[in-house]
């Protein structure tokens, strides 16, 4: 089992939601709630960031929690956005917009299996000329309307 990470069955039992983390540990955290399929993100920024494209899912902050926060560190990628990564290993993991009440997670940092989908791309025309997209849906843009976030369970 990687740093970090969980092997026991009874910690993704009711009420336990998803756990993730990064390489080394020094960022864990939980989501009790609602993920939204995985998106692909091929912009110029997250290529920069992932050295690829990032794969996220989405929750409500108020369903994310971080247990460990060590190494985290963001970065204030935009005037309204940040991303978060660990500054001992490196993993990239989260990106918000300031406001939005929601967090996007790299889908590679969660823990175990997680019942997610990859549901399509955004930004195809930023992709590198180095590889070429899967056979799924991608849009020129990004719009979040196209895979909304569940409702927060009460």
């Amino acid at each position: 089992m990687a740093a970090g990470g969980s092997s026991d069955p009874e910690e993704k039992g009711a009420g336990a939601g998803q756990r993730g983390s990064c390489l080394c540990g020094g960022v864990v955290y939980r989501i009790r709630g609602p993920m939204r399929a995985v998106i692909e993100c091929h912009c110029t920024a997250c290529r920069k960031t992932t050295g690829h494209y990032l794969a996220a899912t989405q929750a409500w902050t108020g369903d994310f929690e971080l247990e460990t926060a060590d190494s985290l560190r963001w970065y204030a990628s935009g005037p309204t956005s940040r991303r978060g990564f660990c500054d001992r290993c490196g993993a990239t993991l989260f990106f918000e917009f300031s406001g939005s009440g929601k967090i996007s997670i790299a889908a590679g940092s969660l823990d175990g299996r997680t019942g997610l989908t990859t549901a399509f791309g955004i930004y195809a025309d930023d992709k590198g000329d180095y590889y070429d997209l899967p056979d799924r849906r991608h849009f020129p843009a990004a719009s979040d309307n196209r895979a909304p976030l569940p409702p927060r369970e009460k």
